[in-house]
């Protein structure tokens, strides 16, 4: 199976919410919790997008970016924006994660996750450029909760949730090279409409995206991160991962070579040689020390340590 990708065009987008509803309906999770009014919910920020941002039950929203616009009569145009994983090719979010939770998967490229893995560390979130991924909890234990890319209703040859449920078209799914292909016309044909701001995204960013988008009013009308990279204290942690895993491999190889080495070493018993003054070595009567004072026992306290003598006291010269 060729790498996967979905394919968002803005041009097509009504802002609907139904793949915001659709995400949620699959992936069961939760509605937001919203007030009487909708200026005192916690998740209203004032604007059209709700809510306001991603959280622990919704992983895919449709932003509204409103901005000034020449051709409109009101002069207020609107961006239509989708807010979730991005799915890169180089995930600083996997590359970091140190329990193996986070992972790509080979079939489609989507970057997915196993949360029985998760510890709650958070790295991942520091390692996004696109500050998507987003937690919850179970029971207790904080796990990451993002947009798999429906890795399980691909696997079983449908589409993603979100997907199947765009009415405008806006939404389209296939292989990653026809879904590119697709973008570049659309935007050529925005451009041949007076629509010159209009560009793809996702197509070179992190070395490739598995979500791309056509936006018709240019990137900073949509709100999309320009230049995204994976922040440089999330590259370190990543280095520096498979070198302490190297370090600890070579510590364990060092310590087992040492305990080998030594496991056949018997040290020699030194005595001290009163009538020359040397310290010897009880087993060879190699001298190892010459004329230095007496810092081992004496040779015949040596011989004799062990020696059952009943009753028998030691003199300040060592004889019994």
């Amino acid at each position: 199976m060729t790498e996967k990708a979905i394919l968002f065009d803005s041009s097509r987008c009504t802002a609907c919410r139904g793949c915001q509803v659709a995400c949620k309906c699959w992936n069961d999770l939760p509605s937001e919790p919203t007030a009487e009014r909708p200026y005192d919910s916690v998740n209203w920020d004032g604007k059209f997008t709700h809510p306001a941002d991603l959280n622990s039950c919704t992983r895919l929203i449709t932003t509204f970016n409103d901005f000034e616009s020449e051709s409109s009569q009101k002069r207020v145009g609107w961006a239509f924006g989708r807010r979730a994983c991005q799915h890169c090719t180089e995930a600083g979010c996997v590359n970091i994660c140190p329990a193996g939770a986070l992972h790509k998967d080979p079939e489609t490229g989507f970057i997915t996750y196993d949360q029985s893995k998760c510890i709650g560390c958070q790295n991942c979130s520091s390692a996004c450029p696109f500050d998507v991924p987003r937690y919850e909890d179970q029971g207790g234990k904080t796990v990451i909760n993002k947009c798999s890319g429906c890795v399980d209703r691909v696997a079983h040859g449908m589409k993603p949730a979100c997907v199947t449920t765009c009415q405008s078209g806006a939404l389209q799914f296939g292989d990653r090279d026809e879904m590119i292909a697709l973008a570049n016309e659309r935007v050529e044909f925005l451009h041949d409409h007076g629509y010159e701001d209009a560009c793809i995204y996702g197509v070179d960013e992190m070395a490739g995206l598995h979500v791309i988008q056509v936006l018709k009013h240019g990137m900073d009308a949509h709100g999309a991160v320009a230049n995204p990279s994976i922040p440089v204290t999330a590259t370190l942690s990543g280095i520096l991962k498979p070198v302490t895993a190297v370090g600890a491999g070579a510590t364990v190889l060092g310590l087992a070579a040492m305990f080998g080495l030594a496991a056949g070493y018997k040290r020699d018993t030194l005595v001290y040689n009163d009538a020359t003054g040397d310290t010897i070595s009880l087993e060879t009567g190699e001298v190892t020390k010459q004329g230095n004072g007496p810092d081992e026992r004496s040779v015949k306290e040596a011989l004799t340590e062990n020696l059952p003598f009943v009753g028998s006291k030691k003199g300040g010269d060592g004889d019994e």
